[in-house]
């Protein structure tokens, strides 16, 4: 039980508390911290400090270089309706939109999301394809870091002791025909984990077919990264060395899918096997590659690209 709350309105206040208060715990939407509390799974820190109310962590701009600055506040919802996130960076629109259930999604915030250092976090493959970074910051000091070296275990990050908050997260811009998107193998349509989760960037050279498609383009560049199959969000590099300069059809698509299975440490759990963890990496990194490259061409494939019409296949 926590016995001790503080909701201050300003950064340096907030930095004070927790500087002060080594039992204490920033808490903006609290969606991982109430439900893991109740279930028994860990007890609520000493000390609370309600972040939620501080301008300087919310809010979202467009910066003059093409970047998207999203706040540490910044809601799931916002992700996956944001006509911006959508068009550009739609792979993270996919995935917020899967996020848990409406109230979830309006209520869990994108740097709690980052910062639970959760395997199976659905927004920060996204965000590692994209090459995104965050910033940390503390008392005294600031710092910027990549989003793929902010977890280091689960539930575990780089930050130091000292460096208590993620205030905002920088997302470069896309290049011109690029697409990216992201899959996760569920067991049901909603209030659901990834079993096993895929995020693809893919970018092409050459003209598009003229049904939309990728069939006359080459690989210019792709990046993978997959979600609960390792202790962290990891990049399936072997497999994106395997794309380069190929046609963007299913022979390479498999052939990433093979590779990237092959480099994946999953485990065995109540949820799934390693073995067919390890086997549907094939197919979401598959199906992910085929959504990102469709909509690299101009294709028009909805988000999120995990959920289709009935008869349709990624």
């Amino acid at each position: 039980m926590s016995h001790r709350w503080a909701a201050p309105t300003a950064l340096a206040d907030a930095l004070g508390v927790l500087a002060t208060d080594p039992g204490a715990r920033p808490v903006a939407g609290g969606t991982d911290l109430v439900v893991g509390s109740r279930q028994g799974r860990r007890p609520l820190p000493d000390s609370i400090v309600a972040i939620d109310r501080i301008p300087e962590l919310a809010g979202q701009r467009a910066d003059p270089d093409g970047s998207l600055v999203l706040g540490a506040l910044t809601s799931h919802a916002w992700l996956a309706s944001a006509d911006a996130v959508v068009s550009s960076w739609t792979a993270l629109a996919d995935a917020a939109a899967i996020v848990g259930s409406p109230a979830t999604r309006g209520t869990g915030t994108l740097g709690g999301n980052i910062m639970n250092a959760s395997p199976a976090a659905e927004t920060v493959g996204p965000l590692i394809v994209a090459g995104a970074v965050a910033t940390l910051v503390s008392s005294t000091a600031k710092r910027q870091l990549a989003v793929a070296e902010v977890a280091t275990g689960p539930g575990r990050t780089a930050a130091t002791a000292g460096e208590l908050l993620l205030t905002e997260v920088r997302v470069p811009a896309p290049p011109e025909g690029s697409g990216s998107a992201y899959v996760r193998l569920e067991y049901r349509a909603a209030m659901e984990i990834a079993v096993v989760g895929a995020t693809a960037f893919v970018a092409l050279d050459g003209s598009a077919g003229g049904d939309g498609s990728a069939a006359r383009a080459t690989i210019r560049e792709a990046r993978i990264a997959l979600t609960a199959v390792a202790p962290t969000i990891i990049r399936a590099t072997a497999a994106e060395e395997r794309l380069a300069g190929r046609s963007p059809d299913a022979a390479a698509f498999a052939a990433a899918g093979q590779a990237a299975a092959a480099a994946a440490s999953p485990i065995s759990d109540v949820r799934a096997s390693a073995e067919y963890r390890r086997a549907m990496i094939e197919v979401v990194v598959a199906r992910a590659l085929s959504a990102a490259a469709r909509r690299a061409a101009g294709e028009d494939v909805p988000v999120p690209a995990s959920r289709w019409a009935h008869g349709q296949e990624v």
